[in-house]
């Protein structure tokens, strides 16, 4: 059995309230104690003077003792018996100061009596067989001012806790939002009307969670459409192979021809599985990559550059970083007619790097498509230009991975433009 809650809603209730009412209890005992036990005292103080004084006129002049009993608004009469309790109250919290005070100042044990329902006090004083008696009001020698503000102080988190409960309780619902939609998301299932809602951290948690299940949607679709992509793509040309054996037709050149398309769609999968594998990040700049890649993948084109004059450098996976722009930048050159633009922007917090060509481009509503791994679109670029429809789509993972976007838009130049926003 644990003392401390476990729902979150009464832990957060907690950690507001335990602060707040211990700290009402310090200033309650360091200021109002203090505070309330010297009023106490002034006023215990000022009654016993009082009556002291009066019982001093007594003596001398008993009118003069009666005036100015009226005029403190105090109640003087003398009585030869009085049917009073056998124990009195001067032990009690409220007239202990002035019980105290009186038996110091009066030589005559002096006892004192409350009312508290009419919150009177009645103070008796044995003087020659007879009983000199003092009524005044309670108030005279006990505030409840600093009472009721102690429990005005106390109401207030009480009050605290009325006003906060319904924000930590949306507070609180936020956060079982997220985590019934990533129960959801384990068993593989949609969370249908999930919306990140709650405070900033909150939604950047929830975005992060629909990120996470776009991520893996987007794995097993590429692991389904591999599976199909290998079944197809290798067993037409084996089959193939295997008839041109049986049937006596089969050429070097033909099998050699078969053979090196096998060994393209064995090594593209190779390298689409490779785009996973962690790598030590380090410090890059882009300008010297990017120039490299475009005079390897293409020589016999125009390669127009523009990089800022001292580019920003940011920490990446090199490796990673390198196989996606070479994919993004041989794509363009095998498409390209004559000219390819690469573009660097650095800004504060993120870098955008443009590759432009002057190709065919990719219709609006088949970019997707070419995202997607081993998909080639015959439309509009043809088989006999290669490859297995998985470089943009190792481009792709390659960049999310670093944090970033790639983005495939029409380009000045007439084709394609690759954009990519990588946070720096």
């Amino acid at each position: 059995m644990t003392i401390f809650p476990r729902s979150f809603l009464w832990r957060t209730i907690l950690m507001i309230l335990v602060p707040l009412v211990i700290s009402q209890l310090i200033i309650a005992q360091a200021f109002f104690g203090n505070h309330w036990r010297r009023v106490h005292e002034t006023m215990a103080g000022a009654l016993t003077g009082e009556v002291v004084t009066m019982l001093r006129l007594l003596d001398d002049d008993p009118e003069m003792a009666t005036a100015m009993a009226r005029d403190v608004r105090i109640n003087l009469s003398i009585h030869e018996r009085l049917n009073r309790p056998a124990r009195n109250d001067n032990n009690s919290r409220e007239v202990e100061k002035l019980a105290t005070n009186l038996n110091a100042r009066i030589s005559a044990p002096v006892s004192v009596f409350m009312d508290r329902a009419n919150r009177l006090v009645f103070i008796d004083v044995p003087r020659s067989g007879e009983i000199v008696t003092f009524a005044t009001s309670l108030r005279r020698v006990y505030s409840t001012s600093t009472e009721v503000f102690i429990i005005w102080l106390f109401a207030a988190v009480l009050i605290v806790c009325i006003l906060i409960a319904p924000l930590v309780v949306l507070h609180v619902r936020s956060i079982k939002k997220i985590a019934a939609a990533a129960h959801m998301f384990g068993r593989g299932l949609d969370a249908p009307g999930f919306k990140p809602s709650g405070s900033k951290e909150i939604r950047e948690a929830a975005h992060a969670l629909i990120t996470m299940k776009e991520r893996l949607n987007r794995y097993n679709r590429t692991r389904t459409d591999m599976l199909n992509a290998v079944s197809h793509d290798l067993k037409t040309p084996l089959t193939r192979m295997r008839l041109a054996v049986e049937t006596n037709s089969a050429s070097r050149e033909n099998l050699l021809h078969d053979i090196d398309r096998l060994a393209d769609m064995v090594n593209g999968y190779l390298a689409f599985a490779r785009g996973e594998i962690s790598e030590v990040e380090e410090e890059i700049s882009m300008p010297p990559i990017l120039l490299r890649l475009a005079r390897d993948a293409a020589p016999d084109k125009e390669i127009i550059t523009n990089f800022p004059d001292v580019p920003s450098d940011f920490y990446a996976r090199p490796t990673a970083l390198a196989r996606a722009f070479q994919n993004i930048i041989e794509n363009a050159a095998r498409h390209a007619k004559s000219k390819i633009e690469i573009t660097e922007t650095d800004l504060p917090e993120q870098i955008e790097i443009t590759i432009d060509d002057d190709g065919r481009g990719i219709p609006v509503d088949r970019r997707a498509d070419a995202m997607r791994p081993f998909v080639r679109l015959d439309e509009s670029r043809s088989e006999s230009t290669g490859g297995t429809g998985l470089g943009l789509s190792i481009a792709q993972t390659a960049i999310e991975n670093h944090g970033g976007q790639i983005l495939l838009e029409d380009s000045p130049l007439g084709g394609l433009r690759v954009r990519v926003i990588l946070p720096i």
